[in-house]
């Protein structure tokens, strides 16, 4: 059985040089929830994902999609990409606040 994470968390915007991205941060328990499961999965498999992260089916309202989040600052806190085409699905903007569920894969 997946272990499943929900949290109610603000839609940020984050200007890059290579673009702008918007993204939710997991943090508090959940980031620890998300750190035990990428060190179990390192043991067990003896690997990580690319940049140490951990795929996940995510879910946004009605929006579901397979994706993975990314640590940040030694795992205290884990990064959720939305894309455009969630973001037009769901109605979002910047300052949002949605519940988001993450099924870890």
């Amino acid at each position: 059985m997946s272990e499943t994470i929900t949290a109610r968390l603000p839609l940020t915007r984050w200007q890059g040089d290579r673009g702008t991205y918007h993204l939710v941060t997991f943090r508090g328990a959940e980031a620890e929830t998300l750190a035990g499961h990428a060190l179990m999965h390192k043991l067990e498999f003896g690997k990580r994902g690319g940049f140490g992260s951990v795929k996940v089916m995510a879910r946004i309202g009605a929006t579901t999609w397979n994706t993975s989040v990314f640590p940040q600052e030694a795992q205290s806190e884990w990064i959720l990409l939305v894309s455009r085409k969630v973001m037009r699905a769901e109605d979002l903007a910047p300052g949002d606040e949605r519940d988001v569920t993450l099924r870890l894969l």
